[in-house]
């Protein structure tokens, strides 16, 4: 079975940092796309960046470029998001996915992606 378990969430401060991890398991997914996306209450999920492999150049939504930055770590199975400058906006569930097939690109779209976590609340206050 195949799990992704998205962890770090919590409240940060307008302006503040945080760093989400994802950790896989039930397969390794060096080779594979991993991506993060976001909801809002109210919201559709709203992709935030993604990566295609390890090593790869990431890419991120007009919305938190500059501010958000994607790292994996390959021995850990895990993809991380690290949030810096945090915005009200900012607020939302932060999930993490996987697309299925090996040497895919990264995408946009919620759709081309099959395994996802279940999500972890970030709230950005004063």
């Amino acid at each position: 079975q195949i799990l992704l378990v998205e962890s770090g969430g919590g409240l940060a401060r307008i302006g503040g940092s945080l760093t989400l991890s994802c950790t896989a398991s039930g397969r390794t997914f060096s080779g594979y796309p991993m991506g993060w996306f976001r909801q809002a209450p109210g919201q559709e999920r709203e992709f935030v960046g993604t990566t295609a492999w390890i090593g790869d150049s990431p890419l991120y939504a007009d919305s938190v470029k500059g501010r958000f930055t994607i790292s994996r770590d390959g021995a850990k199975n895990s993809v991380y998001l690290h949030m810096n400058s945090l915005k009200p906006e900012d607020t939302a569930v932060y999930f993490c996915a996987a697309r299925g097939t090996a040497s895919q690109a990264g995408s946009t779209r919620p759709d081309d992606y099959d395994y996802w976590g279940r999500g972890t609340q970030v709230t950005v206050a004063s």
